[in-house]
């Protein structure tokens, strides 16, 4: 007899539970929708955010167990700025300045056109305007400069411009190389530009006859040539800013070498971006340089091709430096006994 209620009131509770279910479901399944818990607060809008840890701290840091602490740095934010330069802005940089520096040389030499060797009197003697030791010391600093532009270059454009036509793998093999190249071709250049300094310096103080030759355009922009001593003012723009930017460029090349030796993480961020400014700038100025020492100028090469030089054309381009040299020796050990003394 017992049982018959029992179960009556079972079902009754089971009745009763399946209908609040199902009344609660529709209210669950909007909160669930809507991101909300069942108290109503939304989990989301309390959590920590990456843009509030950028807030609160330059660096997001976390704890490891090995000796290396930089490791440790999770993410840092500045890096995003640099990330920024090196794809975005760098390029640009880079290309105006080589392709700008070009193009106005083009335009340059086919408006002026390539400055002749004016025949004269003394046109067919030679004088040694460069010995062996300074010559050598030229080349090999030009050399490696040459090699650590285009692997430098090949650090901002190779993606872009090289590895499409050639491959991932082979440029892959090519950047391995150049940056060998960059790293070990740097230690002759720094020694080549502190050679060039104590060898010439001596010969690159500016003065007076630098500014007369400025205003006279240097014998490039009218007619005749400005007295000039041994290096005119041209030239001496061109060696300070080879001592001035290889200074900046091997400093800044040590400190990438030699990570974390002296700065952290910011601050080889920055060495980076210094390095490669003064880089492209480099470039474009070598490139003028060789420009006027090969294709703008007849007869300049030799200066530092074989070291003599035709005594007309240094006549017309060095006067002041000609005659210190004629003053010095009529008998001058320099000119081979079948040549007519420089005078």
């Amino acid at each position: 007899m017992r049982r018959g209620p029992t179960l009556f009131r079972t079902l009754v509770a089971a009745a009763a539970l399946t209908v609040s279910v199902g009344a609660l479901s529709p209210a669950l399944a909007q909160q669930t929708k809507d991101g909300l818990n069942p108290t109503g607060q939304n989990p989301t809008a309390e959590s920590v955010n990456e843009e509030f840890l950028f807030k609160q701290d330059p660096k997001i840091t976390g704890r490891i167990s090995i000796p290396d602490h930089k490791a440790a740095n999770l993410i840092q934010p500045a890096g995003r700025d640099y990330r920024a330069f090196r794809e975005s802005w760098l390029p640009w940089i880079g290309a105006l300045a080589v392709l700008g520096i070009i193009a106005l040389l083009g335009a340059f030499y086919l408006w002026r056109g390539r400055i002749r060797l004016e025949p004269n009197a003394d046109s067919g003697k030679t004088i040694l305007r460069f010995g062996g030791f300074e010559r050598f010391t030229h080349w090999m600093t030009s050399s490696c400069f040459i090699i650590l532009s285009l692997s430098g270059l090949n650090y901002i454009f190779g993606k872009r411009l090289l590895m499409p036509l050639i491959g991932a793998d082979a440029f892959g093999v090519i950047s391995q190389y150049a940056k060998y190249s960059h790293i070990y071709l740097a230690w002759p250049f720094m020694i080549g530009v502190a050679l060039m300094l104590v060898l010439w310096i001596k010969d690159n103080i500016p003065n007076r006859i630098d500014w007369q030759w400025i205003k006279a355009g240097g014998g490039f922009l009218g007619k005749g040539h400005p007295h000039a001593e041994r290096f005119n003012a041209g030239q001496k723009m061109v060696f300070w800013m080879v001592v001035g930017f290889g200074s900046a460029m091997s400093i800044t090349g040590l400190m990438m070498i030699f990570p974390f030796a002296l700065t952290d993480i910011t601050g080889m961020q920055v060495m980076q971006v210094v390095h490669s400014l003064i880089g492209v700038a480099f470039i474009a100025g070598i490139l003028a340089h060789i420009y006027i020492g090969t294709l703008g100028m007849e007869g300049a090469y030799d200066a530092m091709g074989s070291g003599q030089v035709d005594l007309g054309w240094a006549k017309d381009h060095h006067d002041l430096w000609v005659a210190k040299e004629q003053a010095k020796t009529r008998n001058d050990s320099r000119i081979s006994p079948h040549q007519v003394p420089a005078e």
